[in-house]
């Protein structure tokens, strides 16, 4: 054995004396933090991205057995089959609940109030299921007769990347509904990474609702949308500004996004800020920037937009 060793280069031992002090500004950084003094022992967990990924894409299996099930079914196995799926995909969803429930309370173990709790939402969402399959049927629907392209309503449901973001959303929107808005939101984040289309699960959206195309189009928290509406793609309906208390904090749950009343379309690139009201049957064309309301049956142009005189007489 040689009695010679290789000494550490300067270099190295200089890098790991600077990595050493980073972790320790890191530490001390976790520790001076108001948002985590509280938790810092024993920080509650958060739910799972990846669990709850895997919990949509059983419950769209329990949804739709025959065309997004993992199997083929005869008549007499597909109930086993969806009760199976069902059955796991609650049980999953209700530890994440759970999890949800002691962070806001700042819990690490869960105690039985908190169990009676995610239990009384895992029921109340279970029940919902039926409700949400015939509105994403309808949704299905709208899809394939708006689209001239689309050969079969299997097709929408397997290829269109609008509806993936529906059925997430309609998914998401009743756990946010039932009081879990940490594990709705998640959810509509995992479909913006699938899709690229952002649905806020606290946005109202009715019955028939199409996004075609859909890649980059956001819908905001607040936004309240009719029946039979059709979006295209990088659509938003947003907030046109962020109202803030007297100490500069921003006013939260307050209507910033708009209404867009039953049958309108809103073509590719509209942007559509504040809360403002775009009346049943209108048509807004693409490109258009829009932060005023429109009445009924209204057909607004970019040209139109680009000669609207706004309130310091300044044109655009």
């Amino acid at each position: 054995m040689s009695k010679h060793r290789k000494s550490t280069p300067s270099s190295l031992k200089k890098t790991h004396l600077e990595i050493n002090t980073i972790v320790a500004d890191l530490r001390a950084l976790r520790v001076a933090s108001l948002e985590n003094r509280q938790r810092l022992k024993r920080p509650p967990k958060l739910p799972s991205s990846k669990i709850l990924a895997d919990i949509i894409v059983s419950l769209a299996a329990v949804l739709f057995p025959n065309r997004l099930g993992s199997s083929e079914f005869t008549d007499e196995d597909i109930d086993h089959y969806v009760q199976q799926m069902l059955d796991e995909a609650l049980r999953e969803l209700l530890v994440q609940v759970l999890r949800e429930i002691n962070y806001v309370s700042g819990l690490e173990t869960s105690s039985d109030l908190a169990h009676e709790q995610a239990t009384t939402i895992i029921h109340a969402f279970a029940k919902r299921l039926p409700s949400i399959r015939n509105l994403l049927d309808n949704d299905i629907c709208a899809a394939y007769e708006g689209d001239p392209a689309a050969h079969s309503v299997d097709e929408v449901l397997v290829c269109y990347p609008g509806i993936t973001a529906i059925m997430y959303y309609r998914l998401a929107h009743e756990l946010h509904c039932l009081g879990t808005p940490l594990i709705a939101r998640m959810i509509s984040e995992i479909a913006h990474s699938i899709t690229g289309i952002e649905i806020h699960p606290g946005a109202q959206i009715g019955d028939s609702f199409f996004i075609d195309h859909g890649t980059g189009v956001v819908i905001g928290e607040t936004t309240i949308i009719g029946e039979n509406v059709r979006l295209y793609q990088a659509v938003t309906l947003g907030a046109k500004r962020f109202p803030v208390d007297k100490n500069g904090a921003l006013l939260r749950n307050i209507a910033r996004h708009p209404i867009v009343e039953d049958e309108v379309i809103i073509y590719a690139n509209a942007t559509l800020l504040g809360r403002i009201t775009i009346g049943r049957g209108s048509t807004i064309g693409g490109n258009v920037w829009l932060t005023h309301s429109v009445p009924p049956d209204s057909n607004i142009s970019q040209a139109q937009m680009r000669n609207e005189t706004f309130d310091d007489d300044t044109k655009v």
